[in-house]
């Protein structure tokens, strides 16, 4: 079954450098063992990774025994919806790419939240 993006067409990959996604396939898929639920497809901002950093969630440094080569501004990410949410609520929100995030999200935020911050 193919996965769908919040517009209901099929989910596009997000970024394959940084590898991204729960699964580490580029895709912001997920599953029933995904408990941040990681699928919304982010451009994350110098400002959203301070923000993380100051929430306890350091997506900046490199963690090499776990793939991760740490985020620049710019890169994109798929990041977990209630963070995505939060970030918004504290008005430092990344924008999103609508086609690459995932259907799931909305269940956590709405179109129109995701709409206004569109790439």
């Amino acid at each position: 079954m193919t996965a769908l993006n919040v517009l209901g067409s099929p989910l596009v990959a997000c970024s394959f450098s940084p590898l991204t996604g729960y699964f580490r396939d580029g895709c912001c898929n997920t599953d029933g063992n995904d408990r941040g639920t990681h699928v919304v497809c982010a451009k994350v901002t110098a400002e959203f990774l301070n923000y993380s950093l100051a929430r306890g969630n350091d997506l900046i440094t490199p963690r090499p025994e776990s793939r991760f080569a740490g985020l620049k501004p710019g890169d994109r990410w798929c990041l977990c919806a209630l963070r995505w949410k939060e970030a918004l609520l504290s008005g430092v929100a990344p924008p999103v790419w609508l086609e690459a995030t995932h259907a799931k999200a909305l269940e956590l935020v709405t179109l129109e939240e995701l709409q206004l911050h569109a790439l």
